[in-house]
């Protein structure tokens, strides 16, 4: 398998990448999230005082469970509203905070399945890879990070 470049926005370098617990806001559950798109990995980091995109060289194992959402469907809604999964890797388009806020509506029964839709328009594309197993962060292969202004 082809080798691919990933960005992961934080507050310091990530060279020995970890799977993050606890935070289960976060699309896929428990992972460790980078992206193929640098800029989102950029606004990632922006969150922080310490602003710093740390880049990766990943292959992926064919052996690992990897599920792949081609785009937002019915199938990443329900995906993202269960929340427990037992894949290695799961990569697909990301929730934003505002996509999120739609998202806990349609889970708390404030807006429909319809309505979700109609208001899950991306103003940007995004992508996000979740790493979400000990032997998928063995794909991932520390390449430098840079800081961002």
């Amino acid at each position: 398998m082809a080798k691919m470049t990933v960005y992961h926005g934080g507050y310091q370098p990530v060279k020995e990448p970890e799977i993050r617990i606890g935070r289960n806001t976060k699309d896929f559950g428990n992972g460790f999230y980078c992206t193929i798109i640098k800029e989102q990995a950029q606004r990632w980091a922006k969150r922080y005082d310490t602003k710093i995109v740390s880049t990766y060289d990943v292959c992926l194992n064919p052996k690992l469970n990897i599920l792949e959402f081609k785009e937002m469907s019915e199938k990443w809604l329900d995906f993202v509203y269960a929340k427990m999964h037992d894949y290695d890797i799961v990569i697909g388009a990301m929730a934003d905070d505002q996509i999120y806020n739609f998202i806990s509506d349609y889970m708390d029964g404030v807006i429909t399945r319809e309505q979700f839709w109609v208001l899950a328009k991306f103003k940007y594309p995004t992508h996000q890879i979740a790493f979400c197993s000990e032997e998928a962060l063995k794909c991932l292969e520390y390449r430098n990070f840079e800081e961002v202004l």
